[in-house]
């Protein structure tokens, strides 16, 4: 469940502030250790960690805007600086990668072999401990809050564990002496830039509007049907300005002989319901649906059938006739966003196939979903 803005905002700040001081004792001690017995590995792998300092500045930062209030500017709130913030801080990852690849590459041709002291060992050994509990600290928190900045620094600190094995490793093959430091440097850059890259990469989606998790939208619509009036439902589209500030549309199809009133008053109690048990604050529209025209009922099954022949996965809905001297077929076609046909060919295959019916003139929306 996550948690209220104001306890989110203070678990983010304490998370962020304990990650920083971690992050700066590890990073001192290893450019220390690195540096004195000349280990490239343990080097670079401190200054990993001083990058992670950085992405620690990065979610404080971005917590304290996110849990700014909304205002005339932003009236969704600010939640999506947390998606910046995951950004900046895979574009850090990125850039530290770059960093130790050089190094770690200049190592290999040098090719020299360090000794390596028990003073590195104990360097390495409570890296591993801290690193291994940062990021369950961090995950844990993530999930409660609902921060993806905190999930992107947990995803962090489990590439440094994976970074400082790869140094231990390095340093108990140079006791037999196998000059491995460069190599083991050179896959700590590899894995930390694939990381990096895996941060941005899921940020970015979420901040250019990615789709609503399905079982979220199923449960949606579990709600919206357990209404005896309900009908069908159509357009249901979901989004998000980030944890705590979701919103959802979707049109519902109720008998148009119900009072106006009365289908109101359902509208009402789903919209509750759904920001109840989804935290979604829902705007339903009403279609009502004349259920005693069979002709209307009759022709919507006949161009649903004759529509799904010529286009896969197509839905039909909003189904009206506007009679006259030629009957005019006036209706909504829903197409998968993966249907490789443009958007005027479907709708004329669709306006074709309903024509073919009879004497009709047809007219179609076509819609991505």
């Amino acid at each position: 469940m996550i948690d209220s803005a104001q306890n989110k905002t203070k678990k983010e700040v304490a998370v962020a502030a304990a990650g920083i001081a971690c992050n700066a004792l590890l990073s001192a001690a290893k450019i220390a250790a690195g540096f004195l017995f000349g280990m490239i590995s343990l080097v670079a792998d401190g200054f990993n960690n001083l990058g992670d300092c950085g992405s620690g500045v990065v979610s404080l930062v971005s917590a304290c805007i996110a849990a700014k209030p909304a205002d005339k500017q932003h009236p969704y709130g600010h939640r999506r600086a947390e998606y910046v913030a995951a950004m900046i801080t895979g574009f850090l990852v990125l850039a530290v990668a770059v960093g130790l690849l050089d190094e770690a590459v200049n190592g290999v041709i040098d090719g020299t072999l360090n000794e390596v002291g028990w003073i590195v060992y104990v360097v390495l050994g409570a890296s591993l401990a801290v690193k291994a509990a940062m990021f369950v600290f961090y995950r844990r928190t993530a999930k409660s809050v609902g921060s993806d900045s905190l999930a992107a620094a947990a995803v962090d600190s489990l590439c440094d564990c994976v970074a400082t094995a790869a140094v231990v490793l390095g340093a108990v093959l140079a006791e037999f002496g196998v000059a491995a430091d460069g190599w083991a440097g050179i896959a700590v850059a590899l894995f930390v830039g694939w990381q990096g890259v895996r941060i941005v990469r899921e940020a970015s989606s979420k901040l250019l509007g990615q789709a609503p998790d399905a079982d979220q939208v199923n449960r949606i619509k579990s709600v919206i049907f357990s209404h005896d009036e309900v009908l069908g439902l159509h357009d249901l589209r979901v989004f998000t300005y980030g944890a705590g500030a979701s919103y959802a549309t979707v049109h519902i199809e109720m008998d148009a002989s119900i009072p106006a009133m009365q289908s109101h008053a359902v509208l009402d109690e789903i919209e509750h319901e759904v920001r109840k048990t989804e935290g979604v604050e829902l705007t339903a529209h009403l279609d009502p649906v004349d259920t005693r025209d069979e002709q209307v009922a009759h022709l919507e099954q006949a161009v649903r059938k004759a529509a799904e022949k010529v286009v896969e996965g197509v839905d039909i809905h909003d189904f009206r006739i506007i009679r006259g001297a030629v009957d005019k077929l006036v209706f909504d076609a829903g197409v998968p966003f993966d249907c490789k046909l443009k958007d005027e060919e479907i709708a004329k295959r669709i306006v074709d196939a309903a024509e073919s019916l009879g004497d009709y003139e047809a007219a179609v929306t076509v819609e991505r979903e």
